[in-house]
């Protein structure tokens, strides 16, 4: 059966910088109205550095949101129009400085598909040239290296609880142990 529901109307609650905020109203297969609040947002790109040893380059940065530094895999938002291989490239050299031979699509993820239109497009990156970082203007962070194993196991420890990153480092993983790299 189909659960489809259809939308009727909406109003924007907010605008920001990112995101648009929605109130929508919407029909249900049914045929009953329900409320839907929808976080429109631009969608946006992860991207794994892996080098020649398996190890993997990851930001620690501060999240006001949930006050507290995170560990993350480097990304960052789509410019409107914008490839999002474009863009990973682009993420890769401003937070951590490299440039990578090859870069691999994973496919991308709903970050939040009950709430948000965020699309996360995941990428791995190898052959690894170091350079200079250069974040945007107000973005502070660390980079720090980790073997994908212990990366894992930090996973599923919940040490790393960004859901991007989580499944960043099992995607790797698995595309690894297949590709036998």
């Amino acid at each position: 059966m189909d659960y489809f529901e259809k939308r009727v109307d909406g109003e924007v609650k907010y605008k920001g910088v990112i995101v648009t905020v929605r109130l929508d109203r919407a029909q249900l297969h049914t045929g009953t109205m329900v409320k839907r609040e929808v976080v429109e947002h631009p969608g946006g790109v992860t991207v794994l550095p892996i080098d020649e040893d398996g190890c993997c380059y990851l930001v620690r940065q501060f999240r006001y949101p949930f006050g507290r530094m995170m560990l993350e895999a480097p990304a960052g938002k789509l410019e409107p129009g914008e490839d999002p291989l474009v863009s990973a490239v682009r993420e890769l050299s401003e937070e951590t400085g490299f440039t990578a031979d090859e870069i691999v699509p994973m496919g991308a993820h709903a970050t939040s598909p009950g709430i948000s239109t965020e699309l996360l497009h995941l990428y791995l990156a190898f052959g690894l040239h170091a350079g200079k970082s250069h974040p945007d203007e107000n973005e502070f962070l660390n980079v720090e290296k980790y073997p994908l194993s212990q990366l894992s196991e930090m996973v599923m420890r919940g040490e790393i609880d960004d859901g991007k990153t989580i499944v960043a480092v099992l995607k790797a993983e698995k595309y690894l142990k297949d590709h036998k790299i």
